[in-house]
């Protein structure tokens, strides 16, 4: 970390409750579209020149580069995370019915790792309320991001109940998302990452896929599967016709990290993002392309930081890639820096032709 974001997340943001410095990042962005500043800082934010846009699910997407779902888990930062520069913004995970999440603390920086653990717990307001906002911001005339909406399993409800509450979730959000996903690889709701299993991923991805309708559906799928398993649920994916593939979500792996250990136990549980998890995430997603046809949409994200970060998926199969965890690092001009980095990279490759 460099410049004026750099010195305040050292002597301010990083003294504060990770979760307090989201809530307090989050309101700035909120207030773009509120003080009426979307066009002044999407021209700051903008690559001039260069066209990074990129045709998937049908859509146009004006950057490969989006934002993760996580951050705006309840659809109220879209347009301000847009002027910032991210081409998409996947809000959620949201679930049918509105609930708190874990206890508090449930954030955690590993700062020498460049790292975040979190069990949040799928903490939103619920898929009514989001979709009300989804469709405010829908029928608005500003240039806005793809919209992606991220869904979950409500934590009162069993495993055994889950694709009835799933299909609760795509009926109200399906209308109201530019592509919607099913997520069952948290590992902060009890019994989620089970629905991974073949036997259960398949009956529950044909439902929402039924009550999607035209609407493209994704599945998000963890880091910790097997090489195995990712390649069957790859297949499954391109057997069932869904549209994508958003590969990875958190870990639950600790290994290879430098932060002191007893830090790292006194956060607890949790899945583990950033840095650390980039060479699993990459593995991943030549794993599915070496599955999946050419055409489907492959979303890759999970320790992504840089310009060059970004070229490297997009080289390895990936149509297009998303962060989260570097934002916090990073801070507000982020996605600007790399969007201007794939710029020039691709000035530079155009050069050496």
């Amino acid at each position: 970390m460099s410049g004026v974001y750099g010195l305040l997340f050292r002597h301010v943001l990083s003294k504060l409750d990770p979760e307090r410095a989201h809530h307090l990042a989050f309101s700035v962005i909120e207030a773009i579209p509120a003080l009426r500043l979307e066009r002044l800082v999407s021209r700051f934010t903008a690559a001039p020149g260069t066209d990074l846009s990129v045709e998937a699910l049908g859509l146009r997407f004006p950057t490969p580069f989006g934002l993760a779902a996580g951050f705006d888990k309840d659809a109220k930062g879209i347009r301000g995370f847009g002027a910032l520069g991210f081409g998409h913004v996947e809000v959620g995970t949201i679930t049918a019915r509105a609930q708190p999440g874990n206890p508090r603390p449930r954030l955690f920086r590993l700062v020498a790792d460049r790292a975040v653990i979190n069990r949040m717990g799928f903490n939103n307001g619920g898929a009514a309320g989001a979709s009300l906002r989804l469709a405010r911001v829908r029928s608005l005339r500003h240039p806005r991001p793809v919209i992606g909406v991220n869904i979950g399993k409500s934590r009162v409800v069993e495993v055994a109940d889950a694709i009835g509450d799933y299909l609760q979730s795509a009926r109200a959000l399906a209308p109201m998302a530019d592509y919607l996903v099913v997520n069952v690889s948290s590992p902060n709701t009890p019994g989620l990452r089970g629905l991974q299993e073949i036997d259960l991923l398949a009956p529950l991805l044909e439902a929402v896929k039924a009550e999607c309708g035209a609407t493209p559906l994704l599945v998000k799928i963890a880091p910790d599967l097997s090489d195995e398993e990712v390649r069957k649920v790859s297949a499954l994916v391109v057997d069932l016709g869904l549209d994508g593939i958003i590969a990875t979500n958190t870990t639950l792996s600790r290994e290879g990290l430098v932060t002191a250990r007893e830090v790292v136990e006194a956060a607890g549980a949790g899945g583990l993002s950033g840095a650390p998890l980039a060479a699993r995430s990459l593995e991943v997603l030549k794993l599915i392309r070496s599955v999946v046809p050419a055409e489907l949409c492959v979303i890759s994200v999970g320790g992504v930081d840089t310009a060059a970060d970004v070229q490297e998926r997009i080289d390895a199969g990936a149509t297009l890639v998303q962060g989260y965890t570097a934002f916090l690092y990073r801070g507000p001009l982020w996605a600007r820096q790399i969007n201007r980095g794939l710029a020039t990279l691709r000035v530079g490759r155009q050069a050496r032709r």
